[in-house]
């Protein structure tokens, strides 16, 4: 069994130039993600200032985790998690509705959909800012890296909230333009969808509440282009959601107010990786030959926090010689681990 080659980590602001690499190659669209420096040394500054509580803030606070070569130290990747969305400003979605009316004289029956402004989501946590170098969307890098944030909310529970959720980023051209926000955003706002976003991304989106409509929006009125996407994932985006899926996130018609991409849920106890991941100690290092399993384990806590792609025994308590020194690990440790 081989060494341990990639492992998930605590970002820091040293990470700066290495995330804004990352995000020059979105295609845009990822608010959490914006091509930005300055904007992106604001939020490392807002990880490290989170990673060094000693204990939960009411605040929102923000985690971000970065994938890392063990090698090379190269940065493949990163995610993020955010304890609690709605507590500084609202954390606003589109709720898609159905109003059915009939007019007897006509003979005729209608069910209506419907977009309207909620704030239903406020006090949530979130997982997003997911993104993988298109070098690296094999050999399950892409699985350590979202499945790492189940395991570091399950190592710090009391940071987070009892539902979490995810926004998968929506249908947008080549061009970088977004059908649904070109039919409903930009007649409210004066700007494109670039724009918008990355305004979003370095601003916030009070502004959103400043201007945004709060009287529902038929969708019959919009053109077909920006009905067709609403609840849609971006197309390079189906395989986020089906790991979300398969963690137990569904979608319940909450749209992203700029794209119209799926906003999905899930209790933060019932999600796959948290419900079944298990506390072990290192008793023994060995071959593991026979009746080893693949898993994905995590170590430590806060900065310390450390995530991989490995072996344990079948009672958890052992794992590989070559894996253990790869990642400084050994007996009498504590790990947190759960079938890959």
């Amino acid at each position: 069994m081989g060494a341990v080659s990639w492992r998930v980590r605590a970002a820091s602001g040293a990470d700066v130039d290495t995330l804004l690499d990352l995000a020059a190659m979105t295609g845009g669209g990822f608010t959490n993600l914006p091509q930005d420096r300055g904007a992106l040394a604001e939020r490392l500054a807002w990880s490290d200032a989170s990673f060094a509580r000693a204990e939960a803030a009411p605040e929102n606070e923000l985690y971000i985790l970065l994938l890392e070569q063990a090698s090379t130290k190269r940065i493949g990747g990163c995610g993020m998690v955010f304890s609690r969305i709605g507590v500084e400003w609202p954390f606003y979605s589109y709720k898609l509705g159905t109003l059915s009316q009939s007019s007897r004289e006509l003979g005729r029956s209608f069910a209506l959909q419907f977009l309207s402004l909620t704030t239903d989501h406020d006090g949530a946590s979130e997982v997003g800012g997911l993104f993988l170098h298109p070098d690296l969307r094999t050999g399950g890098l892409g699985r350590l890296l979202a499945r790492s944030r189940y395991l570091f909310i399950a190592q710090h529970r009391a940071r987070f909230g009892d539902k979490l959720l995810a926004e998968l980023r929506g249908v947008i051209d080549d061009a970088g333009h977004s059908p649904f926000w070109d039919a409903l955003g930009a007649k409210f706002f004066g700007m494109s969808f670039p724009e918008a976003d990355g305004f979003n991304a370095i601003h916030g989106n009070q502004f959103i509440a400043d201007l945004m409509p709060k009287h529902p929006i038929y969708t019959a009125l919009l053109p077909d282009a920006a009905r067709a996407a609403i609840g849609q994932p971006h197309p390079k985006g189906h395989a986020a959601l089906a790991m979300l899926e398969a963690e137990g996130f569904a979608y319940d018609n909450y749209v992203d107010i700029f794209d119209g991409g799926p906003t999905v849920t899930a209790r933060t106890d019932q999600v796959r990786s948290i419900r079944e991941s298990q506390l072990s100690t290192i008793e023994r290092l060995s071959p593991c030959e026979a009746g080893c399993q693949r898993a994905l384990i995590a170590r430590g806590a806060l900065t310390g926090f450390e995530a991989w792609i490995g072996h344990v025994g079948d009672d958890g308590t052992s794992i590989p010689h070559g894996e253990a020194a790869a990642i400084g690990i050994g007996v009498g440790e504590m790990i947190r681990h759960v079938a890959f």
